[in-house]
């Protein structure tokens, strides 16, 4: 359990976090950035989504729940279920 508000990752972090995954799933498109930005239909890079997932928590999809059988990005019940 990590309050990213009160410790942040940092881009190395969010890097090995995502992997090979698209880092797009990884924003948070209720974040007023991502809206302002137009992120949907002008996505940043890699690195410049990294960077400001790292300066600015919020514009991370969250809860990200990481266990064994994979991860899972935002309130999914579904997918919660089939994790645990």
């Amino acid at each position: 359990m990590r309050d990213l508000g009160k410790e942040r990752l940092s881009a190395a972090e969010l890097d090995a976090l995502i992997g090979e995954r698209d880092y797009r799933m990884f924003l948070n498109s209720r974040n007023e950035t991502y809206r302002a930005k137009n992120m949907k239909a002008n996505p940043p890079s890699r690195a410049e989504a990294l960077r400001m997932m790292a300066t600015e928590p919020n514009l991370i999809r969250r809860p990200v729940v990481i266990a064994r059988k994979g991860i899972v990005l935002g309130y999914d019940e579904e997918a919660l279920k089939k994790l645990v």
